[in-house]
């Protein structure tokens, strides 16, 4: 039986991948209506529809991720707050030629009658590590 932080943990790989297959409707299961996310863009708060709006017409796509360095909090049983470092590889919409970015997120996700939904999700540029001489 997997332990809740591995459940949590495969809920957010399940996310990144239905980005990078396109699966608008897998994303949609898992996100709470309406959720928040927070990210170099500013601050937003989305419906379903206007998820699958950006997920499906939006300019960049999301083409591979790898997640590292990922935690697991429970504040209470419904309530878990995810965070991770992820290189993320995005092209435009239509064009092979990815951009690589590193970034450091979280994902609060909370417990309800349709299992785990993502609720609120934050999306920070990682600094590059400073270098010793």
């Amino acid at each position: 039986m997997p332990t809740p932080q591995k459940t949590l943990i495969d809920l957010e790989k399940k996310f990144w991948q239905s980005m990078v297959n396109q699966d608008t409707d897998t994303a949609l299961q898992m996100l709470s209506e309406p959720s928040l996310m927070v990210s170099s863009h500013g601050a937003m708060k989305f419906d379903h529809a206007s998820y699958r709006k950006m997920a499906e017409q939006g300019n960049m796509i999301v083409t591979s991720f790898e997640l590292s360095d990922v935690e697991v909090v429970f504040p209470n049983d419904a309530t878990a707050i995810v965070t991770y470092h992820v290189k993320q590889s995005v092209a435009p919409r239509g064009e092979s030629k990815a951009t690589q970015q590193e970034m450091n997120d979280s994902s609060t996700w909370v417990k309800n009658g349709k299992g785990w939904q993502c609720v609120m999700h934050t999306e920070t540029p990682a600094e590059a590590a400073p270098t010793k001489h």
